[in-house]
This record gives C-alpha cells, structure tokens and sequence, in this order.
C-alpha cells in the first residue's frame, strides 16, 4: 500500500467515529435466515450481493407490467422507539408498500428495506426485520435485500428510520382504476383494527405529547396500553384482493388503500370526474381509539376522515351482482368485510353520511 501514508495503528478508526463494521457483520449474520424465510421459487441467490436476483415467471402473462412503491413507516417508530419494541411496525412497512401495488390490481413480488439508525444494535435490527419478513410471509413476497446505514454523529444513537421498495406485475389492460368504476358499483370494505401507520403526527400530539404515559390504560377501561395500542400492526389486505381478481375477474374495479389523506382523500383517487362515491359511516366499526384522539384533541369529525382511516382500512368498488360474493372471499381470508356505500353518478366527490 505504498500509495498511502504511513499512519500510527493507534489513530482515528471508523469505530472511533461511531460506524462498527463488526456490528454490521454481526447484524448480517442475525438476520440472514429470517431473510431466507421469505424466499419464492423466483429468487435466485440470498442475500450479501451487490443486487438481489428475482426472475420473474414471463409465461404467465402475455404482457407484463412491473409496478413499483415506496414508503415508510412514519412517525409510528417513534412510538416503536419509546416503548422499545420494533416487532410491529416491520408489518405496518410492508402493508404499506404491497397494499398500494393491489390497488393498482399487482401480485407484489419483492421488497427492500432501507434501515437508517444512529447507532448500530444487531438485536433491534433483528427485531426490525423479523416483522419486515412476517408482513412478507403475510403477503406472499420475497424480502430480497436491503441496507443498513448507521448514521453516527448526524442521528441519535437511538434513532431509526426505516423506508422500503416493492415491485409487484400485473397484465397490461387488467390495471384496476377509475376509469373501470361505474355507476351502481358496490363499496366494499375492509376492516382496519387501529390507526395503521397514518396520522400519528397528531395521534401523538394529542395522545402522547399531552399525557406522555404510553403504559397508561388505552382508554379508560382498557385492558391494553396506549402504547399497545399505537403498535397494533397494519392488517396486510393484498393476499385478499388477489383472491378477488383471481375468483371474480373483471368484476373488481378499483380499490382504496386508506392511508395518509384518511377516507376522503382516498376513496376519491378511484372516482373519475363524473362519479361521487356514497360511504355509510354507520356500516363499519370505528374502534375506540379513534374516539379517544377526538375526544384528547377536540379534532373536528371532517379533520378526522381526511386524516385517519377511522376502521375503513380498505374500498373496493366491485359489480353489485358480486359484492356478497366479494364480503365472503375477504371473510375466508380473514379479513372483516361489509358492504360500506355505492357509486353513483356525480362530480368526483365522497359524501359519507
């Protein structure tokens, strides 16, 4: 190594500067079988490359279409990081990378994970991922790599932020969106038992920021945390719209992921300019957590739906001739399922009543 200088053995170290590459390796090793629990017949090789290998089944469609998202966790993990237990939110991740690939009509394939922390603890990056990789059982998708990058002297040591990125395929043509919903379809639902991981900004401010006592009951009577609580992991919905594609075709037209921008917000990405979409509220169960962050934070019901999804964590418009059929495909799946609302000719808008 003549090129570079000659330095005392004793100087400054990448581990003095706070980055441990044996904590990295060690992190690795923890979590390559979870990784290789997650693996499809498509996934060539496992992790430790430069790139993750999937080779996706071509005979299968006569025109595919690869379809992509991105997402985080959000401020959820700061509720994660308080109580100290990272399990669920690994779920919250992928539900909300492969539940947006559904709604576009996706198989979702593979995932990455990008795991950003301050200080490097293999055994919370082992936690971390072990939920990544029940959401990816969940859904029937490889996690195919990732990266772990520890950001000493710019985060706090416990600091963590976590992202990811899936790749789902659909046959072009089949692509679900506004432009198949008619008047007359059918709303159809999917339960959501807790906030997902959207509105926690002011979920904590109201329910944290003012209280500060995650252990405390939920409610009063709870027989749960609020911090309990604010962990309930997202319910991952797309093993269930690919059993609606699969048993009811073309009747399934567009689907609803309830996320940031709450009801509202989101059950009007799959109307087109001359059709309102009709939302009983009274059909489905809002759980009592939500009643909490009005009542803590006075937060009018109009702020609520266009930031929470208030127990409606899925729509589904579908022909009305298979809505019930549509309710038991998604019960079988286990996942809780009601008639919520219709289509109906309009201006673009959801009214709820």
């Amino acid at each position: 190594m003549s090129r570079l200088l000659e330095q005392p053995l004793n100087g400054t170290t990448y581990a003095s500067s706070g980055v441990s590459i044996e904590a990295g390796d060690a992190a690795v090793e923890r979590i390559k079988d979870i990784v290789a629990s997650t693996k499809r017949p498509e996934v060539l090789g496992g992790i430790g490359g430069f790139g993750g290998l999937f080779a996706l089944d071509t005979s299968k469609y006569t025109s595919p279409v690869l379809v992509a998202s991105a997402d985080g966790v959000g401020t959820k993990l700061d509720i994660a990081r308080q109580v100290g237990r990272y399990d669920s939110v690994g779920i919250d991740l992928v539900a909300m990378l492969v539940d947006d690939l559904a709604c576009v009509g996706a198989e979702p394939l593979f995932l990455l994970d990008y795991v950003a922390v301050g200080k490097l603890e293999p055994a919370r990056l082992e936690e971390l991922v072990t939920g990544i990789a029940e959401g990816c059982r969940q859904a029937n998708t490889a996690l195919l790599g990732g990266e772990t990058a520890e950001h000493a002297g710019v985060m706090a040591p416990d600091d963590l932020d976590v992202a990811g990125f899936a790749v789902g395929v659909v046959e072009r043509g089949e692509e679900f969106g506004p432009e198949r919903v008619r008047d007359g379809d059918v709303l159809v639902g999917f339960a959501s038992p807790g906030l997902r991981s959207n509105g926690y900004s002011l979920a904590r401010r109201v329910l944290v920021n003012n209280v500060g006592d995650l252990s405390a009951p939920a409610w009063d009577g709870a027989d749960h945390s609020l911090g309990d609580e604010l962990l309930v992991p997202s319910v991952i919905y797309a093993p269930t719209v690919t059993a609606l594609r699969n048993e009811l075709g073309e009747a399934v037209h567009a689907c609803a992921h309830i996320t940031g921008g709450g009801i509202i917000g989101n059950v009007a990405r799959i109307l087109s300019s001359g059709l309102d979409a009709l939302i009983d509220m009274d059909s489905f169960e809002t759980p009592q957590i939500f009643f909490e962050i009005q009542r803590r934070g006075r937060v009018h019901a109009d702020e609520m739906v266009r930031v929470f999804n208030c127990g409606l964590g899925m729509v589904v418009a579908v022909e009305a001739s298979t809505a019930d059929a549509a309710i038991s495909i998604a019960r079988a799946n286990g996942v809780s399922a009601m008639t919520v609302g219709s289509v109906r000719t309009g201006t673009g808008e959801v009214v709820l009543s």
